[in-house]
């Protein structure tokens, strides 16, 4: 479980390029929710994701998971139990090395380095097994660097690369914005399916308003550092993509868009 307790966030306090994206704000994410997050630009979905994961700090308010204080907590530590996937594969994966490079660098995620060698050659056939299993052939490209695969296979590598180790959440950073429709539509559909297989809690930003309908068990809207919408159950299965895009759009106009 997640809760952000009154949290305040201020980009440049003081000075003339104050910006206040956070004012006690507060929220409540339950175990296995896979929230979809939708919003303008500047709405502050970004800010959540990086408040969440400890790559910005707050200026007031806690942040909580499993009931634990974690406000405090360095980044790199929080990342030992959330998985982050990104709109650009290259910030959470590493294109220069081979895919079972990246698998064994995310297998060991969490644990203590040595001087012996990075690769276990003995989860080659788990690793070749967890690859097959994505459906895209890339079971038979272990040797090959990321970096050379398309943009929905480096994808698909990145989103199995985080929920390799047992996480507690898993974060979707628009990791379909920079994708073509159809592989957009292959990516989502493996990450509705590795969500509800593994049991995960989810956090997905989107740009796309039909997957924030589609996908997930709760949809949340923002603007300006506030919810102003957050439906669930029966009321999230009976929404359409015309019900968000009219508040959206009445949303923009107010804003002067």
């Amino acid at each position: 479980m997640l809760e952000l307790k009154n949290v305040t966030k201020i980009y440049n306090p003081g000075e003339i390029t104050e910006v206040c994206v956070f004012r006690d704000f507060s929220l409540r994410v339950e175990e296995e929710e896979f929230v979809s997050i939708v919003g303008s630009n500047g709405s502050g979905k970004t800010s959540l994701l990086n408040i969440i994961c400890g790559s910005i700090p707050v200026e007031e308010g806690s942040i909580l998971i499993n009931g634990k204080d974690v406000t405090h907590e360095k980044e790199h530590v929080r990342y030992r139990r959330i998985g982050r996937v990104y709109q650009n594969p290259a910030a959470g994966t590493s294109p220069g090395l081979t895919i079972l490079e990246n698998l064994s660098l995310a297998d060991n995620k969490g644990k203590a380095y040595d001087l012996t060698r990075g690769i276990n050659r003995h989860r080659r056939d788990f690793y070749r097994e967890q690859l097959s299993a994505l459906g895209l052939g890339l079971e038979d490209k272990l040797d090959v660097k990321l970096g050379a695969l398309s943009g929905g296979q480096r994808q698909a590598v990145a989103l199995l690369m985080a929920t390799m180790t047992p996480i507690d959440f898993l974060i979707l950073d628009e990791h379909t914005a920079a994708l073509d429709p159809k592989t957009a539509e292959i990516i989502m559909e493996l990450t509705d399916r590795v969500i509800r297989e593994k049991k995960l809690t989810a956090i997905m930003v989107t740009h796309n308003l039909r997957y924030a309908v589609e996908y997930g068990t709760r949809l949340l809207m923002m603007d300006k550092g506030k919810s102003v919408l957050d439906c669930a159950g029966q009321k999230k299965k009976n929404m359409v993509v015309d019900d968000v895009l009219q508040l959206f759009n009445q949303i923009s106009v107010e804003c002067g868009n």
